[in-house]
């Protein structure tokens, strides 16, 4: 089966909420501060505002999630990493926007060098103190070739 970006559906919460905690554990550097319940709670009341797709092959295999230019979110299920599924759904947002932004963490240099392939350009760094984790990250934006013109 071939790999379709759809629009989540309420279903997919578990999934998505899954993938997201077993993510959280896989970066040993970063917090633990939701269980399971929570994050599928929480991107559960996302996707009821239809804001969140996922990377369906017949499984979903990863998700993202974006507030008109904002990206939220992009995880893609440990086994399915390197295999360009991030990729595409980053590509199906950046077609349907002419903008997007994002927070990184700085310790996360795999996802910095991730958005730095696909166009983003960092262009400010934070010391955490605003967001929940208090890791120092990074914005970054990607602007189309059509954008403002």
């Amino acid at each position: 089966m071939s790999l379709a970006i759809r629009q989540a559906q309420p279903l997919d919460a578990g999934k998505i909420g899954a993938i997201l905690t077993q993510s959280v554990r896989d970066q040993t550097w970063l917090p633990v501060l939701h269980s399971e319940a929570e994050n599928i709670h929480f991107f559960g009341r996302m996707i009821d505002h239809g804001l969140v797709w996922v990377a369906d092959d017949g499984v979903v295999r990863g998700f993202l999630a974006r507030e008109e230019d904002y990206i939220h979110a992009l995880y893609v299920a440990r086994g399915a990493r390197g295999h360009g599924i991030g990729a595409a759904l980053l590509r199906a947002a950046q077609a349907v926007c002419g903008r997007l932004e994002l927070y990184t963490f700085v310790a996360n240099t795999g996802a910095r060098r991730f958005y730095q392939r696909h166009g983003f350009a960092e262009v400010d760094r934070t010391d955490g103190s605003q967001n929940d984790e208090g890791l120092p990250d990074v914005f970054m934006v990607w602007e189309g070739a059509h954008h403002g013109g």
